[in-house]
């Protein structure tokens, strides 16, 4: 039977340590990954004359290990989540790819990142047993955050605690509902919903499903789906992949 899988091209991308992520951007010309060599790098989808993918920029902020990456849904805006604690954004910059924006507060390992369906907010989830929400501040904005020339400010508007019990290895934010999910090395899955009448600038959340033996083992990944409202998958150490139907309390 012929392969219906061709390929197209392979590079060393982080030939001295694991590559550990990689993400498209929304118009699928650009491919970032992130590895253990403390890197990142910026991939293009044009091939060169050794038929290999073009990189065209090395972003070497971090001071440990990159566990993920993620673009914002509809502007050139990277984010990155370490090993270091921190979170960084990139943005191109006169044809190079330069850090605009560190975000600390985290106090162990960031495992993974989602931004809203809007891109003004980003969630982060983290070893320290923490989800933290981010919210964009533009130039000149009405709440008076201080920004450093044309960049827009990021500020922590939004600490989760207290709800999960080890390590959160992964955080998707659903762009139909708004609801944001948690895989934890608890075993268990965890939906939260915004609080309707919270304020925008110290947003509220609250605990709207919680499965606790949702896997025999940790969850690594939870996943919406893009076109089914409230259709979850999670996967796990056991080794199985496990789907699940979330439906929106009644007052959300």
């Amino acid at each position: 039977m012929k392969d219906s899988l061709v390929l197209l091209g392979r590079v060393p991308a982080h030939p001295d340590s694991r590559c550990w992520f990689l993400a498209w951007n929304p118009a699928g010309t650009l491919l970032a990954s992130c590895g253990g060599d403390r890197r990142i790098r910026i991939w293009g989808t044009e091939v060169d004359e050794e038929d290999e993918y073009e990189c065209v920029s090395v972003l070497n902020s971090h001071t440990q290990d990159v566990k993920h990456v993620v673009w914002h849904p509809s502007q050139e805006l990277l984010a990155s989540a370490s090993y270091d604690d921190t979170v960084k954004l990139y943005r191109e910059e006169e044809d190079d790819w330069v850090c605009c924006a560190t975000l600390e507060g985290h106090e162990s390992t960031v495992w993974s990142l989602a931004f809203d369906p809007s891109g003004q907010r980003l969630a982060s989830c983290s070893d320290d047993r923490t989800v933290r929400i981010w919210r964009q501040y533009l130039p000149g904005n009405e709440q008076g955050v201080a920004c450093s020339g044309s960049d827009p400010s990021w500020k922590c508007i939004c600490t989760l605690s207290g709800f999960h019990s080890r390590t959160i290895y992964d955080i998707a934010w659903c762009q139909l509902t708004g609801a944001l999910a948690t895989a934890c090395g608890d075993d268990a899955i965890r939906v939260f919903q915004e609080d309707p009448n919270s304020d925008p600038q110290q947003p509220t959340f609250s605990l709207t499903a919680h499965l606790h033996q949702a896997h025999s083992q940790d969850v690594n990944c939870v996943a919406w789906n893009p076109k089914e409202p409230g259709l979850l998958a999670s996967c796990s150490d056991d080794g199985e992949v496990a789907f699940w139907k979330y439906q929106r309390p009644e007052g959300l």
